[in-house]
């Protein structure tokens, strides 16, 4: 199977997904295994320290190998088709973990390829991240039904689209909390809607009231440089500080995605702080990827 989108699951599978990462976390997962002759494609257009770690160490440590390709060196940069590098990767490897800039390229290179094609990132989504976010969040919080999750900051981007509808998906309440003129994608938060609650907000303080858990992200993505100066402008007044912390709830939990821009979009006494989990998001990475592995191999 292919996971282009955080809704290629069901809240069942989601869920299996966690009982796998459950296992290994507990030391269970000795049978889940995918051998020495698995081997994962990394091909990232995009850079990345996180993503394109967590994914070799998963791999290494379910028994497998990892390829790690940057695109700019091979011959999609010369204008061979997606389709055909993914005819040829089927031929070589048993999944492909791809990093593009657009989600229009994944979907291209899963159609035709042989093997399970995982989305390391797109433009529109990060399933992976979601994911691993949200198995932190269940770790955290003993359990995702009910919680009030808030996002603040750039509000159209693809962290907070996968997260939308992931969380919907387990029965959360997202708020999504940026500037009036900064719309969240239309198309993600009708979706997300449908599964469940998600409001929107220009006001922190309104923003922010209850919250369970407050998730910040970078205001300037990869690839929006030449907007940085504009955006830093804009979502200045959506940077998680503790005044913003102040907001929530007394037991809200802080998350970021990394990289943190300090002094940016999240200071770094709240980053460092008591409240933030944001170092265990990362380490769950490693662990929710091993299972994703073994989930889409079908090895689990």
């Amino acid at each position: 199977m292919h996971l282009l989108s955080i809704n290629d699951l069901s809240a069942k599978e989601i869920n299996s997904i966690f009982e796998i990462s459950d296992r290994i976390s507990l030391g269970r997962g000795k049978g889940l295994m995918l051998g020495r002759k698995a081997l994962l494609c990394l091909l990232f257009e995009k850079a990345s320290t996180r993503t394109r770690v967590s994914f070799e160490a998963a791999m290494c440590g379910i028994g497998g190998d990892s390829i790690y390709i940057d695109a700019s060196t091979t011959h999609i940069s010369r204008g061979e088709a997606i389709s055909d590098t993914a005819r040829v990767l089927g031929m070589y490897v048993n999944a492909v973990a791809a990093r593009m800039y657009l989600h229009s390229d994944i979907k291209e290179l899963a159609k035709y390829s042989k093997v399970p094609v995982i989305n390391a990132l797109t433009d529109l989504e990060h399933p992976c991240q979601a994911l691993s976010d949200l198995y932190t969040i269940r770790e955290k919080k003993g359990g995702i039904k009910g919680l009030r999750i808030a996002f603040a900051g750039d509000i159209a981007t693809n962290t907070a689209n996968s997260l939308m509808l992931g969380a919907t998906k387990l029965g959360a309440d997202v708020v999504l909390v940026g500037p009036k003129s900064w719309k969240p994608n239309p198309d993600y938060l009708k979706k997300a809607r449908s599964q469940g609650s998600v409001e929107v907000y220009s006001d922190m303080r309104e923003g922010l009231c209850g919250a369970d858990i407050i998730y910040a992200d970078t205001f300037v993505s990869m690839g929006k440089e030449s907007e940085a100066a504009e955006r830093r402008r804009l979502f200045k007044g959506y940077q998680v500080n503790r005044k913003a912390v102040g907001y929530a709830k007394k037991t809200v939990s802080v998350m970021h995605c990394l990289p943190a821009h300090r002094g940016e979009e999240i200071t770094s006494d709240v980053l460092d702080g008591r409240q933030s989990i944001a170092w265990e998001q990362a380490a769950n990475k490693l662990l929710v990827e091993k299972a994703i592995l073994l989930y889409v191999m079908g090895k689990a």
